[in-house]
């Protein structure tokens, strides 16, 4: 196993604490609402989270997208549906998108060596 999943983690706390220490209210705002968007509600969170990790993919950001493959997981995202989601953002993004699928793939199978090893997922400040 590497540590991508580690290093994603470490890299986003660090620089999501820095970022909250600066204390810009609108920036705070805004991390509060992305995070509440996700929330149960019409739609449950597990299919909030493929829609997200979806656009994700279509705006090329590996970051959110290795984010929303965690969130998936932890929502019980099971491989057969993770790789539907991966062919509609083939179809809709064309090929540009293989190399963003590659490394999804990388980070979507350690993620669930993870879980299946039974250690953490936790992405949260500490």
């Amino acid at each position: 196993m590497t540590d991508l999943f580690e290093e994603f983690v470490q890299f986003r706390l660090k620089m999501n604490q820095r970022i909250h220490e600066a204390g810009n209210v609108r920036i705070r705002q805004f991390f509060a609402l992305d995070g509440r968007v996700y929330e149960e509600g019409a739609l449950d969170v597990k299919t909030k989270e493929m829609i997200g990790f979806t656009a994700s993919l279509m705006l090329k950001c590996d970051d959110c997208i290795n984010y929303h493959i965690v969130k998936m997981i932890q929502e019980g995202v099971t491989i057969e549906e993770f790789f539907e989601i991966l062919a509609i953002g083939l179809i809709v993004g064309g090929s540009i998108e293989i190399p963003h699928i590659r490394r999804a793939v990388v980070f979507f199978d350690e993620c669930l060596e993870r879980k299946e090893k039974g250690l953490s997922l936790d992405m949260k400040l500490e």
